[in-house]
């Protein structure tokens, strides 16, 4: 019988271990991004007006009221599929301000159009200038900000029936609009 030579188990023992650390690097709970923007004031927004919508001058963000900003494109399923929660949101009286991202404004319209309008006030960000300024990973994207204008949560990802309760509704309360 032929003796294994020691050196001859370090690959598979190298692979098994690189396996382990994707296979619970996977499952790790902790999905959440850092936001340098947490604590912070909202930044400056420079926007271009989308249409005959209201634009969204960034003024809105320290009057006093919680409210939302909320990064999004038409191009974007999954902004698609957030966007039920987001009009439930506005019609409890929470005012959500949206950043069209990169996208064309025609198509831009049309899925408002089509799935319906939740913002209060509306800009776009064509060349993304913004987006990098507020340290957009993604859209969609939402931030919650206190009525001084401070950001008191960021939500990278698609704000789903769970996530409305777990995560946006909890960090509205602790902004003051409980």
């Amino acid at each position: 019988m032929a003796r294994i030579s020691p050196l001859m188990m370090l690959p598979p023992l190298i692979f098994a271990g690189l396996a382990a650390v994707f296979y619970f690097g996977m499952y790790d709970d902790n999905e959440e991004l850092p936001s340098a923007r947490e604590g912070g004031p909202a930044p400056e927004v420079d926007l271009a007006r989308l249409g005959d919508y209201r634009l969204f001058t960034g003024d809105e963000l320290d009057d006093g009221e919680v409210s939302l900003v909320n990064y999004w494109a038409s191009w974007c399923a999954p902004c698609r599929a957030e966007h039920p929660m987001l009009e439930q949101i506005a019609e409890e009286g929470i005012p959500i301000y949206g950043i069209n991202y990169r996208d064309n404004p025609q198509r831009a319209m049309q899925f408002l159009d089509e799935v319906g309008n939740p913002f209060a006030a509306i800009g776009t960000d064509q060349a993304g200038q913004t987006a990098i300024d507020w340290g957009l990973y993604g859209v969609p994207e939402t931030y919650v900000i206190d009525g001084d204008g401070t950001v008191v949560m960021r939500f990278a990802g698609p704000i789903t029936p769970e996530i409305l309760e777990s995560r946006i509704r909890p960090a509205i309360e602790r902004a003051g609009g409980g």
